[in-house]
Parts: structure tokens; C-alpha cells; sequence
């Protein structure tokens, strides 16, 4: 007595099709699964058993052999309970067989309640690329199934509705529904720009980093409102395209993090882990790797709050996510790769008392204890960084004054609007931004009017710029171009660009010249 039923599994953030085949031969009574299962998958038999036993089935006494295939992909989670469960239901002909375009997903209780599993937007798009035409999954996860259009989902709270359904006496209504009704209102926070005083160099790098995706660091003493600027960038970023929410979804899926409300994020994702992060919780891992920091911030914003203050192991990581925006992550058995195309966004203050430079407030700080604290911040890891930034303290006059500052939706509008020419410009290339244009595209893409090379040449000898800091200036530049609508890159946007990059000069470059 043989069956088979179609399942997906997961690797990375994708997923893969498994069959999940089922022998019962008259042997000595045995139960057991084959196919690199992990501890998750082998308790399958215990929760499948209850659930046969608990719902008046009849369990086979006899020796039941589990495959899933294919056998050399190693299998983990509980997603194969209710495909194990329905298979042996099959081979032992207490149902008839099962339709072999429909495929099954979900954890089954003790009692054979479905509980929600992770991955399964990624299931049902793979199911969907398969040729699958219908997939049944938990009741709780039948919502974000349903984002993938032309899929039929079918919701289950039990395995008796399974039973019912096929039976014909008392089908399972696909679930209907419109993911664009969710990303409606996608753009509404709680915080808004306006409510930042005063800083407005501080805004207006924050503004160009929005429009051209950049890494932006803020240097300050204490309470100059560097995390209170970084917290309200995503407001004023553009908003999510179906696909970015698509993609951004998935991870958030597969790491178990999606809201139960919230079936599709429609929002870009901001992670401010604390400094005592350890490296693996940044790039994802563990035995059975998941998603970390990095790729949870994809298409959003990754924010270090009192940078120095992290391991040094844990920043230098970040160097190679930042320059390919992807994460892999390999192990003996696996390999696996995460997105991590973010804006890398951090905040630090100068020394370690936190008031060097400050003009009311003495610094307590040795020069020693200052170079030690600057210095943890490497130079390559601070080279891949676009903009920085001096957030000077705040005036009386700022707080207490009567200007109306500018709101997140005014300043989004001006990013939105350059955005919408770098979409023009970057058709087809599959880049998303300036930040992303390659080193190769860079003359084509950012055409300099002859003064401003003549500034960037001098400038460049000048500060002894690296190739990648170069590289860096020239799409600040653009961005720059961009939000003043010009397709050339004058000399005035190559001045501006450049003044976002002193700070290495004065802090780390001073620093390295003294050692």
C-alpha cells in the first residue's frame, strides 16, 4: 500500500517541493521517516499518531515507512505533519486518493488542530511556479497564502474539515482576497519629522539618504536628537512597492515574525537591535539558519544606536551585507542565502563622555580614551558609509521658537519625486537606487559637468580619498542632482556630497596620523 502527497519545505528564504511518500507493509509494527529529518520532523510521528487516535481513525499495525523527498535536502520544522498524517490516511485507504495538484502544509496539535507554521508566503509561491493549483494550510496563515493570485487556498482549522472536504458532504470555500486593500494606508506613523527641532544640515542629509538609499552616520553629544532623527526616517521614505512587500514578507514569514494580524508588511521595516548584539544575530544563523538583523531590515532601514559600543566582531560583519546586500550563511549539511539590500543608519557620540566639541559642556575625555573609543570604528566599515553627519547641539531659539518645521509628507514628496527618476533612469538594470548603481555604471549613470570634475579631482588628492569613498561622493552627488531635478551633476551637488565626508577627516584621519 503505497501514497504520495505533494508538501514544501523550506531553505532560506525560498521554498522547495517535497514529496512526502508513504509505504505500510505487514511486518513487525514500526514507524518510521527517512529523508535527512530533522528532531522537528521526527516528532511528527508522535503528533500524527495522537491525532489518529484522537479522532477515531484506525492506525495502522503494521510497519509504516516515511519518505520524504528528495532524500539528499535536509527537512526541518513541523510544516510535514499534516502531509505525513494525510498520506498514511491514503495508504491505509481510509481516504480516497488525494489530487495530485493540491498540495498540504501545517503542524498538527495533539488533538488534530492545525497550528500556523512559518515560509508558507514562500510555499505558495513556489506551489504556484510548480503548477499546484490548490494549497491547504492552517487557518491562520490562510490569509497571507492568499496574496499569491492565481492559487486557490483553502483554509483548515482540523483535519476532520479535510475528511468533510473531500468527501463532498461539506467543502472548504477558498479563501478570496485583495492584497492591495492591505498596503493601503501603508504610509501613516506615529512619528513625524516635524516634531525634530531645529537640525536642519541633519535633515537635509536625512532627506538625501531617503531619496538615494544611502548609509548615513550621526556624530553628537548626548541629546542632540540623532536617535530621535534616524527613529523618523522611515517616514519619509518611499513607499513599498507590491513587490518589496512581497519580498520583505517572506522573510518575515520565514523567521516566525510576521504579525498574526498583519498577513503582508506593508511598511518598511526599521530594527534597532541593542549593542550587545552578537555577530551571529546580526548576519542569521543557528543550526537550522534564520534570518537576522541584517535581512530583517531589507528594503528598509538597519539602525546602530551608540555605534562604538557594539562588538567589533559584530560591526566588522556588516562590511560585506552593506557592499553586496545579501548574507550567506554556510553550514556542513546547508547553505543558505538572506537578502539584505538596507540602509545601514548609525549613531554615535564623538568620545566617550560624549561632549567633545561640545561649546557649553567640557569634554572629561583623554585624548588616549578618545582615540581608544573612535577607533572602534574601522575604516572600511566607516568608507562604506555615504554620509556623515555632525548633529550639533539644539539652540534655546529652536525649541521654544514659533517655526513651523517641516513635515515627514512634505519632505517625502521631494524624495519620492527623485526616486521616481532614478526608476526612469535604471530601467531594466535591476537597480533600485543610487546607492546601488555598480562601480562599473558610474560615468554612464552620473554624468559630471567639466567643473565639477575639475572640484572632485582636487578634492580627491586633497583629502586622500579611497576608491571606494570616491565611488561614494559620486552617487551622493547624483542623489543630490536628483532632489534639484538636474540630470547633470554640478559642481555645487559635488560640494555638497563632499561636505558629508569631513568627519573622517577630523575624527578617524587625525587619529591615525597621531598613532
Amino acid at each position: 500500500m503505497y501514497s504520495c502527497i505533494t508538501s514544501y519545505g523550506i531553505s532560506g528564504i525560498d521554498a522547495y517541493a517535497v514529496a512526502v511518500e508513504v509505504t505500510i507493509n505487514r511486518a513487525m509494527p514500526m514507524f518510521d521517516i527517512v529523508g535527512l529529518p530533522d528532531a522537528a520532523v521526527r516528532e511528527s510521528r508522535s503528533r500524527v499518531q495522537s491525532t489518529i487516535i484522537h479522532g477515531g481513525y484506525e492506525m495502522p499495525v503494521a510497519k509504516i515507512t516515511v519518505n520524504l523527498a528528495p532524500a539528499s535536502q535536509k527537512k526541518s520544522g513541523p510544516a510535514f505533519d499534516l502531509p505525513i498524517f494525510l498520506a498514511i490516511m491514503s495508504a491505509s485507504g481510509q481516504i480516497e486518493p488525494l489530487d495530485s495538484q493540491a498540495a498540504f502544509v501545517g503542524e498538527l496539535s495533539l488533538s488534530g488542530q492545525l497550528r500556523s507554521i512559518n515560509g508558507v508566503l514562500s510555499m505558495a509561491l513556489q506551489a504556484r511556479q510548480d503548477g499546484i493549483k490548490a494549497l491547504f494550510v492552517p487557518e491562520q496563515n490562510a490569509r497571507e497564502a492568499s496574496i499569491v493570485e492565481g492559487l486557490q487556498i483553502y483554509p483548515v482549522r482540523e483535519v476532520s474539515e479535510l475528511f468533510e472536504h473531500f468527501s463532498g458532504r461539506q467543502p472548504i470555500e477558498p479563501l478570496e482576497f485583495d492584497p492591495m486593500l492591505i498596503l493601503e494606508g501603508s504610509n501613516s506613523f506615529e512619528m513625524d519629522l516635524r516634531e525634530v527641532k531645529g537640525q536642519p544640515f541633519a535633515k537635509r542629509a536625512l532627506e538625501i539618504a531617503a531619496a538615494g538609499g544611502h548609509n548615513l552616520l550621526l556624530i553628537g553629544p548626548p541629546g542632540t536628537g540623532k536617535s530621535m532623527l534616524a527613529k523618523r526616517l522611515p517616514s519619509i521614505l518611499p513607499k513599498l512597492s507590491f513587490d518589496e512587500a512581497i519580498e520583505t514578507t517572506r522573510i518575515y514569514s520565514v523567521a516566525g515574525m510576521l504579525p498574526a494580524d498583519q498577513p503582508i508588511m506593508n511598511s518598511r521595516p526599521f530594527r534597532s537591535p541593542h549593542h550587545t548584539v552578537s555577530p551571529a544575530g546580526l548576519t542569521g544563523g543557528g543550526s537550522s539558519p534564520v534570518p537576522g538583523e541584517i535581512s530583517l531590515a531589507h528594503n528598509g532601514v538597519l539602525f546602530l544606536d551608540e555605534l562604538p559600543e557594539f562588538q567589533r566582531q559584530a560591526l566588522e560583519v556588516l562590511r560585506q551585507p552593506i557592499e553586496d546586500n545579501q548574507v550567506t550563511i554556510s553550514r556542513a549539511a546547508s547553505r543558505v542565502t538572506y537578502p539584505s539590500s538596507m540602509m545601514f543608519v548609525a549613531a554615535m557620540n564623538p568620545c566617550p563622555c560624549g561632549y567633545r566639541g561640545h561649546p557649553k559642556i567640557a569634554c572629561t575625555c583623554s585624548e588616549q580614551a578618545v582615540r581608544r573609543y573612535i577607533s572602534r570604528v574601522s575604516g572600511p566599515l566607516l568608507d562604506r558609509i555615504d554620509l556623515q553627519v555632525e548633529v550639533a547641539p539644539v539652540e534655546f531659539e529652536d525649541l521654544t521658537g514659533e517655526n513651523q518645521e517641516e513635515s515627514s509628507a512634505q519632505v517625502r514628496r521631494r524624495v519620492e519625486a527623485a526616486r521616481h527618476l532614478q526608476h526612469q533612469r535604471f530601467a531594466g538594470t535591476g537597480i533600485t537606487c543610487n546607492a546601488r548603481i555598480p562601480a562599473g555604471k558610474l560615468h554612464q549613470m552620473c554624468p559630471l559637468e567639466p567643473a565639477a570634475m575639475d572640484f572632485l579631482k582636487h578634492s580627491f588628492e586633497q583629502m586622500g580619498m579611497t576608491a571606494r569613498a570616491y565611488d561614494r561622493v559620486v552617487k551622493v552627488a547624483r542623489t543630490i542632482a536628483d532632489l534639484a531635478q538636474s540630470e547633470q551633476i554640478q559642481k555645487s551637488h559635488v560640494a555638497e556630497a563632499l561636505a558629508y565626508r569631513t568627519l573622517d577627516q577630523s575624527y578617524w584621519y587625525e587619529k591615525r596620523n597621531e598613532g
